[in-house]
């Protein structure tokens, strides 16, 4: 059993979720740092670290602390390796549309072509989406005007992610600049 599983009390406590804020109680930043350290120490001995970092940092954008990184953390670790991770929808994920949704245009022809002789209303309530939406995909797809898709951003290398780990969550302590004193 890996220790986020075994210790939900720390991985899924509130404070977890997003760092608390400088206006915070002392005793809250406190209580953070503290559940930080036994979430690192976790983190560290689990032989699914690199694994859980790789997924946390190149494949999906998860909240909260994962694989001994903070949500801004990862967000520098993506910025440095130039990686784009969309945040997961669980409402498309689970079949569920709400109103004011995007209808991507690969979705609209697809449903165009499997049920050829719906109306275009009966295909507007599938999508979820309003008739004059499904009318613009058609009228693109009539005209050869598909949307522009962006290119896919290379996936990083394992290696990669680990060093960008290195990077922004082990980084030495810089030098003091000449004429000044380090307090410890």
């Amino acid at each position: 059993m890996t220790g986020c599983s075994a210790r939900t009390d720390i991985f899924q406590h509130r404070l977890m979720e997003e760092p608390p804020p400088a206006s915070a109680t002392r005793r809250t930043r406190e209580r953070y740092d503290q559940l930080v350290r036994e979430a690192k120490t976790l983190c560290a001995s689990c032989p699914l670290f690199t694994d859980c970092l790789f997924s946390a940092v190149a494949e999906h954008d998860v909240s909260g602390f994962v694989a001994g990184t903070t949500a801004a953390q990862r967000r520098s670790m993506r910025n440095l390796l130039n990686v784009e991770v969309q945040t997961d929808d669980f409402d498309q994920l689970a079949g569920a549309r709400g109103t004011r949704r995007p209808v991507s245009h690969e979705e609209v022809l697809r449903l165009r072509t499997q049920y050829p002789n719906d109306s275009l209303e009966s295909l507007a309530m599938r999508l979820g989406c309003s008739l004059s939406t499904v009318k613009r995909h058609l009228r693109r797809a009539r005209r050869g005007q598909s949307p522009a898709s962006k290119a896919p951003r290379r996936r990083p290398e394992v290696s990669a992610v680990l060093d960008a780990f290195d990077a922004v969550v082990d980084q030495p302590c810089r030098a003091p600049r000449p004429g000044t004193t380090r307090v410890a």
